[in-house]
């Protein structure tokens, strides 16, 4: 019988006061705490399963109070993520869900946050984001990016960049979003990574991949989150692995 296997972790780094990481896996969610132990999730495979990541904005407020409010509108609405269309419609409900809760309390006036996700269908594997977390095929020994960034090239010398272009919420008056969807046929053996930029800021892609390829589920996702904090872990580290099976 195929499954999905979902490994994830959340943790603060070495330099944020605290966690604005959120991360929705099915009916599950972790909302700016912190797990130094991956945990693994199996699903059967059929109705569809979401995945998500959210990494509130910093240095405006609230960050954890946007990404929670994101992942758990996913997470709540993922059974019905049938498609494309869906998603878009979910991640714009969302967005409006962000202003919504901010026009109602001046103290999260400008809050916002990224997301990134997968949905896995019995047919299809859905990929979506707005901002710069991201979602990999970690498929084989390949890593590619489905995702796309939402902030500008880096600058000259630089690997990355903090600057992000749209995100849900993040501005005092509504603004719309144009979420990036992709669809992919699925089959047993597939692997999506998706995770926040506190793992991408500090891993250069090709580190990740070296990672990906020699370890699998709970070990992998410990690995990626020892790489970021060898490298300093300057930010919030939150990741997904999800693995089809048999």
């Amino acid at each position: 019988m195929a499954y999905v296997a979902v490994t994830a972790l959340s943790h603060d780094g070495l330099v944020r006061e605290h966690n604005e990481d959120s991360l929705a896996v099915g009916p599950w969610i972790l909302c700016g705490t912190v797990t130094e132990t991956p945990q693994t999730f199996v699903f059967p495979l059929g109705r569809p399963l979401v995945v998500a990541v959210a990494d509130g904005l910093g240095g405006q407020p609230a960050g954890e109070v946007a990404s929670a409010l994101v992942v758990r509108r996913l997470s709540w609405l993922g059974p019905s993520l049938d498609g494309e269309e869906a998603v878009r419609d979910a991640v714009e409900l969302c967005n409006r869900a962000v202003y919504e809760a901010a026009g109602d309390d001046p103290a999260l006036s400008t809050m916002g946050t990224t997301v990134a996700g997968v949905v896995v269908l019995g047919d299809a594997l859905l990929s979506f984001n707005v901002g710069d977390s991201k979602v990999y095929d970690a498929t084989g020994d390949a890593l590619r990016q489905v995702s796309v960034d939402d902030s500008p090239p880096p600058a000259p010398g630089h690997r990355t960049t903090s600057v992000v272009t749209q995100t849900l919420g993040g501005s005092p008056d509504l603004t719309a979003v144009t979420p990036h969807v992709s669809s992919a046929p699925l089959a047993v053996g597939h692997r999506r990574l998706v995770c926040s930029d506190g793992l991408t800021d500090p891993v250069p892609d090709d580190e990740i991949a070296a990672l990906l390829r020699v370890h699998d589920d709970g070990r992998a996702a410990f690995e990626l989150w020892k790489a970021a904090i060898d490298a300093g872990g300057p930010d919030n580290i939150t990741l997904a692995l999800v693995r089809v099976g048999e």
